[in-house]
């Protein structure tokens, strides 16, 4: 059985102490590729710098998270442009809106939000998008260019069962994390997961944030690690009506149909014997 991380931070400081164990243990739990996800301009570097130090196991992708939307100009622009031709580059983002917060302006997360598309549009690479309690702005700005962008993934997605039929509606794939984990806030979602097509279906752990809520054995750390996807899987997989290989199998390859990713070199991995 293999799995793949779509969406992880693992240039995240949480992991500057461990992370070739995390990488280690991410192998033996049967995670055989992961891409790191680039929120930042300097995210976006160390992400590739990481990709590129394991290659055909690490990818990443380069963008600016809307928390950061203001600090986004022309040099940004050109820095994100200049790394979508590098080697270990597969998607543009994270990306996207989130007025939960609100950490940089509306209007200026819609003008970044629609920059990035572009590049996008421009470059033919896939699209890792973030949305939080902004879903029609966000609909809004996605419907305007859908046809000129290659694929979309809406990463992390927590939305109603309306939202998410608006998003398949648009050919979105759909990333799902451990928020389905969640008791407090992700069982709603449990209920329309068989709603979504195999093809757009992928998932991924968003660490070291959104760790499973539902983890057994408990884990000692509050740190989510990409060890932990085949957990994610198999409350996915349960939601369904799947078997936790069929899932496995089926997002697997969604993934590297999405990324246009290369089959796992099997890094560490024992020889299964013929």
């Amino acid at each position: 059985m293999e799995l793949i991380d779509v969406g992880c931070n693992l240039t995240h400081d949480a992991f500057d102490a461990d992370r070739t164990e995390v990488l280690a243990l991410a192998r033996q739990a049967g995670v055989v590729q992961i891409v790191v996800t680039g929120a930042s301009e300097d995210g976006s570097i160390a992400a590739l710098e990481l990709a590129r130090a394991h290659p055909g196991e690490l990818f990443a992708t380069a963008g600016v998270h809307p928390h950061h939307a203001a600090d986004f100009n022309a040099d940004t622009e050109a820095l994100l442009r200049e790394l979508s031709t590098q080697t270990g580059l597969v998607g543009i983002g994270e990306t996207g809106l989130d007025y939960f917060r609100d950490i940089s302006p509306r209007e200026v997360q819609r003008k970044v939000f629609e920059r990035q598309l572009q590049i996008g549009i421009d470059t033919g690479l896939p699209l890792f998008l973030h949305q939080r309690d902004a879903h029609q702005d966000f609909i809004t700005i996605i419907r305007e260019v859908r046809d000129q962008v290659s694929n979309l993934v809406v990463h992390c997605f927590t939305g109603t069962r309306e939202e998410l039929y608006e998003c398949l509606d648009l050919d979105c794939h759909v990333g799902i994390t451990g928020w389905i984990c969640d008791e407090r806030r992700g069982t709603h979602m449990q209920t329309f997961m068989k709603d979504i097509p195999a093809r757009r279906l992928m998932i991924e752990t968003d660490s070291p944030y959104l760790k499973p809520r539902d983890l057994r054995p408990r884990a000692k750390t509050h740190r989510n690690e990409p060890r932990w996807l085949p957990w994610i899987a198999a409350t996915l997989a349960t939601c369904r009506g799947e078997t936790l290989e069929q899932l496995a199998e089926s997002t697997t390859v969604a993934a590297r149909s999405f990324f246009g990713l290369p089959a796992a070199p099997h890094i560490g991995r024992e020889k299964q014997p013929e």
